[in-house]
């Protein structure tokens, strides 16, 4: 049934959104004296080709061979751009080339409809320049900012795509690269495709590959992402909102944080979320984060098929606080048919940009499913899972003891990362404040002998276990309980 769904959506999506553009007209840049030279600045040529193709019925602005440069420029409804292989178009890396609506980008469309970029050429942000440039101005007082650690805020630093408003979106085949920030933010926007792109985003800090904001219809298929921050990453920034019927298909991710990651800020919440058939590899967080944090809901969710390899943490999901009274919820979440391995080591090493060590020192963290007292993460199904861990857990290092459940801080406010607990007494599958609990058919693997258990359930209600099997140095019992009722293992 979910696949005859799949495909019915997939086909619609396409035929919704390349309907429109069938007979539409093809436009050469070079037509509008737009120079691929590399040197000219073309934003006002680009922009006069795209206000003088919406409004002579729509089409394409196709660009070939050569390299394009450009600041802030502005879709407009039925227009396309079209990069053919070998076009190169080039954000400036001076901050005053950009225009500054909300978040700052190289591409904005707002309220529109029937846009997309595709073709097999690139975007290169050049971020690292221009986001190095923004902070030699922030410095010199010439761009009002306060600066964060080493590097401007989120709004200051240019984005490469910022889409808000918008139906009938297609993103298409092409190469996005060296953001300044994250690379693609699509807010409130409806039917859209996101296909076979390339993303390389690890030219500066806080660089995600794709970020969803309240989105509904959404297909995010067949890409290959190299990210600084989250891979993809799904948000909801306004109460009236949420993201809804999103499919996320055959992707391969590596980040220096989540791979793909729901709840980074969760107001309005997440419905419908199918996250089938992905590979996460050499990402330093977790390969599947689901949070619910900011008051927001997060339901009716599947997981189905996974390979996350050399990933600092397979599944994490959390209940939180983090705005005091807005209560969250979390229900419904179908995980299965995961093959994992979590290294000793950090899986990230050695990229430009690693995840920032931090919540140490603790021993390697296994699978967490953590709400808060009185919140319950609710029906949660953990079907087929293979994981291997390093094992090693030594409690000289860090150490929870079995009779120290209730030290484990409950950080309901805390940002939500896997290692915000620090140490848990579990090296496989550590689930706190949670009901409806159904694990069938799991292996675990500790490849050396960890102090800790295989599972632990703190404050857990109506849990089954069927066909779980562990391999762990030294060690004959599975599971501890505690705080908890009507935990069956068969």
């Amino acid at each position: 049934m979910f696949m005859k769904f799949q495909k019915r959506m997939v086909l619609m999506l396409l035929v919704l959104l390349q309907g429109t553009a069938v007979f539409a007209k093809d436009y050469k840049a070079s037509f509008f004296h737009i120079k691929s030279d590399g040197a000219t600045m073309n934003t006002r040529s680009i922009q006069f080709a795209i206000d003088y193709i919406s409004k002579n019925g729509g089409g394409r602005l196709v660009f070939y061979v050569g390299r394009y440069l450009t600041g802030s420029i502005h879709l407009k409804s039925n227009v396309t751009l079209q990069l053919e292989e070998g076009a190169v178009l080039l954000g400036s890396t001076n901050p005053f080339d950009y225009d500054r609506l909300g978040n700052t980008a190289l591409i904005h469309a707002r309220d529109l409809e029937n846009v997309g970029i595709t073709g097999k050429g690139m975007i290169d942000g050049q971020g690292r320049a221009l986001a190095n440039n923004s902070i030699a101005y922030a410095n010199d007082g010439l761009i009002e900012d306060i600066l964060k650690y080493d590097r401007t805020r989120e709004s200051i630093r240019p984005m490469v795509i910022y889409f808000v408003n918008c139906v009938n979106v297609t993103i298409k085949d092409v190469i996005l690269q060296n953001s300044a920030c994250w690379l693609q933010t699509y807010e409130r926007c409806k039917n859209m495709l996101i296909d076979n792109i390339t993303v390389n985003n690890v030219a500066f800090w806080n660089s995600d590959g794709i970020d969803i904001v309240d989105c509904d219809n959404v297909v995010i298929t067949n890409n290959k992402i190299d990210a600084a921050d989250d891979g993809i990453c799904l948000k909801s920034h306004n109460e009236k909102f949420y993201c809804n019927n999103i499919l996320i298909e055959n992707n391969i991710v590596r980040t220096s944080a989540n791979g793909i990651k729901l709840g980074t800020a969760g107001k309005g919440g997440f419905r419908n979320i199918k996250i089938i058939n992905n590979i996460v590899y050499d990402t330093y967080r977790s390969a599947i984060a689901l949070q619910s944090v900011d008051g927001g809901f997060l339901e009716d969710i599947v997981v189905d098929g996974l390979k996350s390899t050399n990933t600092g943490n397979v599944i994490f999901l959390r209940l939180g606080e983090r705005i005091a009274g807005k209560k969250s919820t979390m229900n419904r979440i179908s995980i299965k048919n995961v093959v994992a391995d979590v290294p000793f080591g950090k899986p990230d090493a050695g990229y430009d940009y690693e995840g920032p060590i931090e919540d140490m020192p603790r021993n390697i963290s296994p699978i967490i499913i953590a709400g808060l007292p009185g919140q319950y993460i609710n029906e949660v199904s953990f079907t087929n899972f293979e994981v291997s861990y390093p094992g090693g857990g030594n409690k000289f290092l860090a150490y929870v003891g079995l009779d120290q459940l209730d030290s484990i801080t409950e950080n309901p406010d805390g940002y939500p990362e896997f290692s915000m607990f620090k140490e848990v007494p579990a090296w496989g599958i550590y689930v706190r404040h949670a009901k409806n609990i159904n694990f069938a058919n799991i292996h675990l693997k500790a490849e050396k002998k960890d102090y800790r258990l295989p599972i632990v359930m703190d404050d857990v209600h109506d849990a089954q276990l069927k066909k779980i099997t562990f391999e762990q140095i030294g060690q004959k019992k599975l599971i501890h309980t505690y705080k908890s009722t009507n935990v069956t293992v068969k």
